[in-house]
């Protein structure tokens, strides 16, 4: 057994010396726990672990199904150095083996990686272990600042690929010319012959190739070796390997050439300083590429603008937007980005949300309203109040949301990276395999075939591409989502938001506008219309819910007294109850009235028809007694109907989950051409909901906006919150639609199913291109055809697989959405991509 670690986790939830045991008999359960030791007093679990044998996650894990939590912290690495599949498998692994950590989720794309550790573990002993793994770390800062010091880091790679390349361009052109002219040139091998010479053309070629693998080519040989060294080869090992082969064989040949072979003193230097070459010009293609795949983060935050003019000690100055802080008053001036989120103070103006909401109608904001930073201002001038400055701005919300998007791992990734773990080294022993059948049963000269195809086999071998395939489209699709105004908050959604078949919609609020209007009032006999719209508005003064606010809307029109209710009580999923004026009013849904042994029977008529014309049926008790019927309307969303059309288009079934009767949610089903109702559902039954709607194997999505749905939003195979709706809601989805408008719905899943068919293109590329070209670099051909593939050829199909990954990537930037906001038929003008988003607005 390995030397065990101690690892203490704190655990949350214990209350007594039953727990304590049920805990450590949990820990002790895991494989390789050495012993635990859970103290009840400063709730924490010391554990000795054999980390060969066990991991901290198991141990988690088991704490949490004992019943009990076990608090984490989250954050973000970068890792520097990583240039394949097999690197992100071995950054990973190495993260994990970390006492503490639970677990490491690496993205080649982004070059983070997201943690997940026990509470209070030190992010040096995770540095550490990245460093011994061969990769570099690096702390992720805040947003604006990590983004441009990750900018200017990338120039300057970029910058040193470019000078590198041309270099081993310049040095390796005389050697491709000299040696590869001779053997398809006669007259260019009797030139040289006759000026130069055979011997002193192969030393000419050893001093220019000699200078381009220890000079552009060094890069390969400093990840390269150590990786070889720590037996965990990647792909800088496999170019090291392939090009030093040819180059060792070639200097042999050239200055020993007694101790090969009669016949087979041949020099390669072109192969090794051709595939430097290459491969240097792939990583400068692929680096373009990268950063261009990052462009939407870029252009969300190039909408903070650099500074704020705020009020200091009486005067007016101009600050770094980072100097700001909540309750500093902030002037905006005519055509200026708003810097921070905030409440006008003085001044009005109209201000362009479209960033927000996709609506090109600029919105009015005077005393009182609410301003998000990045917006921009019309002509006039304002001041604001401060209220959310630095990461707490929703842009800044918005810019972390997407890029812990961009840095997720599907589902569908689990299968690559158990391919890669071993991709690199089953290369190598397909190499080696390849050298000794080429060298044991090959024509003559053996051993020279044996060289040639076993370097073609290490160089055409591309963990790059296998292991850029599927981030490089998160990291474009996500971006262009969030430019259209979907925001996928978990990057996994893109998958499972692809499998939907149902698309499950709550009604108030998502299908509707959320803000109804009384209708009707049919008031008993013995009781005065007046009187009863006044005590019932006074219960539902104290209320949230947008009916009632509809009713005290009415009695503001009608100018009627607002009267103070006293010993307010809300029934969740009844109604709400009160006593106003020395009565005892109640007003609430058909059962909240049978609960009260209350008969309705008498507006049994009136509701029918009430319900046929889509309009919700309430009821008000006074004093014990049965006294009005209020009818309110909620106007459904002009964009509800060409939403459910291009969901149906799409081959999905849609469903309506609601509290309302099953008269008006029939009526609305009929209306908007939806196929199942769920009606009648307290909020605790929107899950089953989504459970019952799920039996036989389908997918739901739950799109909902209000705090009711957020149990939905979570219970669904995919959450999707409506922007406009309550934090709570959002929080719980894994896709937020920037506005009210249903076609975001449309256009998320039609980008979540563009973003998979790239990712599964691009895996089939990845894969397809290996599978097929190692046997062919082999020599698989050979005794078919009597094709052999130079190693030069391999370098270059190697360089271009992984831009090719990425260029098939960039194509999502592409992505034009069915539906444009503003758009409600979707058949309106497109409003072109927006430079950005946002996702949790809180309501004002």
């Amino acid at each position: 057994m390995s030397p065990a670690v101690s690892i203490s986790f704190p655990v949350e939830g214990m209350t007594c010396a039953s727990c304590v045991r049920r805990v450590e008999q949990a820990i002790a359960a895991v494989p390789g726990v050495v012993s635990a030791n859970v103290n009840l007093a400063t709730e924490r679990a010391d554990v000795s672990l054999d980390v060969q044998a066990g991991d901290a996650g198991s141990v988690v894990a088991a704490i949490r199904s004992a019943g009990y939590e076990v608090r984490s912290d989250m954050f973000e690495i970068e890792v520097r150095g990583m240039t394949c599949a097999s690197c992100v498998r071995r950054v990973e692994q190495a993260i994990v083996a970390v006492a503490g950590v639970s677990s490491a989720s690496v993205n080649l794309a982004t070059e983070r990686a997201s943690v997940t550790a026990v509470a209070g573990t030190d992010l040096s002993s995770i540095e550490a272990a990245v460093r011994k793994a061969g990769y570099e770390p690096a702390r992720v800062g805040a947003a604006e600042d990590a983004g441009d010091i990750r900018a200017k880091e990338k120039e300057r790679e970029y910058a040193r690929l470019k000078r590198d390349l041309a270099i081993a361009a310049i040095l390796t052109l005389p050697v491709f010319a000299v040696e590869m002219g001779s053997h398809l040139v006669p007259a260019i091998h009797m030139f040289v012959m006759d000026t130069i010479g055979e011997w002193q053309s192969r030393v000419l070629q050893f001093v220019l190739v000699t200078a381009v693998l220890f000079g552009p080519g060094l890069r390969f040989f400093r990840k390269g070796v150590p990786a070889l060294l720590r037996l965990a080869p990647d792909m800088n090992s496999l170019v090291v390997v392939g090009t030093s082969a040819a180059y060792a064989y070639s200097v042999v040949a050239t200055f020993w050439p007694a101790v090969l072979p009669a016949g087979t003193a041949n020099v390669y230097y072109e192969a090794a300083s051709v595939i430097v070459t290459l491969i240097l010009l792939g990583r400068l293609l692929e680096a373009r590429a990268k950063g261009r795949t990052s462009e939407a983060i870029k252009r969300l935050v190039g909408l903070q603008p650099k500074t704020a003019r705020v009020e200091r000690e009486g005067q007016t100055v101009d600050i770094d937007l980072g100097a700001v802080i909540v309750g500093d008053r902030v002037e905006v001036r005519p055509g200026e980005r708003i810097p921070v989120d905030g409440t006008v103070l003085s001044g009005a103006s109209f201000v362009d949300e479209s960033m927000i909401t996709g609506e090109p109608v600029p919105v009015e904001k005077a005393d009182g309203a609410f301003v998000t930073g990045g917006t921009i201002n019309g002509n006039g001038s304002f001041t604001y109040r401060a209220e959310k400055v630095g990461a707490d701005t929703m842009l800044a919300q918005i810019i972390k949301l997407v890029e812990t998007a961009q840095g997720g791992k599907l589902p569908i990734q689990a299968a690559v990276d158990r391919v890669t773990q071993w991709f690199v080294p089953a290369v190598m022993a397909a190499a080696a395999a390849t050298f000794l059948v080429w060298l044991f049963f090959g024509p003559d000269p053996a051993l020279a075939f044996a060289l040639v195809n076993a370097v073609a086999v290490l160089i055409i071998a591309c963990p790059c591409a296998m292991g850029l395939a599927t981030p490089t489209s998160i990291m474009v699709g996500t971006g262009r989502a969030a430019e259209i105004g979907v925001l996928f908050r978990k990057g996994e959604a893109l998958q499972t938001l692809r499998d939907a078949d149902v698309v499950a919609l709550d009604k108030t609020g998502t299908l509707t506008e959320g803000r109804p209007e009384l209708t009707d009032l049919v008031v008993a006999e013995g009781f005065d219309r007046a009187e009863v719209l006044a005590l019932v508005a006074a219960v539902e003064s104290r209320s949230e819910h947008p009916i009632a606010a509809a009713i005290v809307a009415a009695a503001d029109r009608e100018d009627l007294e607002r009267l103070v209710p006293k010993g307010f009580e809300a029934v969740p999923g009844y109604g709400a109850q009160a006593s106003v004026a020395g009565r005892a009013v109640a007003v609430g849904a058909d059962r909240f009235m049978a609960r009260l042994g209350l008969d309705i029977v008498a507006f049994a008529s009136d509701a029918e028809r009430l319900g046929r014309e889509g309009k919700s049926p309430l009821y008000a008790a006074v004093d014990g007694r049965l006294a009005a019927m209020v009818a309110v309307a909620d106007p459904v969303k002009p964009s509800s109907a060409a939403a459910v059309r291009a969901l149906h288009k799409m081959g999905l079934r849609v469903a309506m989950i609601t509290g309302d009767n099953k008269r008006t949610a029939d009526a609305i089903a009929a209306q908007l051409g939806i196929d199942e109702v769920v009606a009648e559902v307290l909020p605790e039954g929107k899950v089953d909901a989504v459970k019952r709607l799920r039996e036989g194997g389908r997918n739901v999505a739950f799109v909902g906006d209000g705090i009711n749905d957020a149990p939905a939003l979570a219970e669904a195979d995919t959450g999707l919150a409506v922007g406009t709706g309550t934090d709570v809601a959002i929080e719980s989805a894994d896709v937020v639609l920037m506005s009210g408008n249903l076609m975001g719905v449309v256009n998320a899943i039609a980008i979540s199913k563009s973003t998979i068919a790239n990712i599964r293109q691009n895996l089939f590329w990845a894969f397809g291109y290996n599978v097929v070209l190692i046997p062919v670099a082999a020599g698989a051909l050979y005794p078919f055809t009597g094709i052999l593939l130079s190693p030069v050829l391999a370098a270059g199909a190697m360089a271009l697989s992984s831009v090719f990954v990425l260029g098939n990537a960039l194509r999502l930037r592409l992505f034009e959405p069915p539906f444009a906001e503003g758009a409600p038929n979707g058949t309106g003008h497109r409003t072109g991509a927006r430079a950005a988003l946002t996702g949790v607005e809180t309501r004002t």
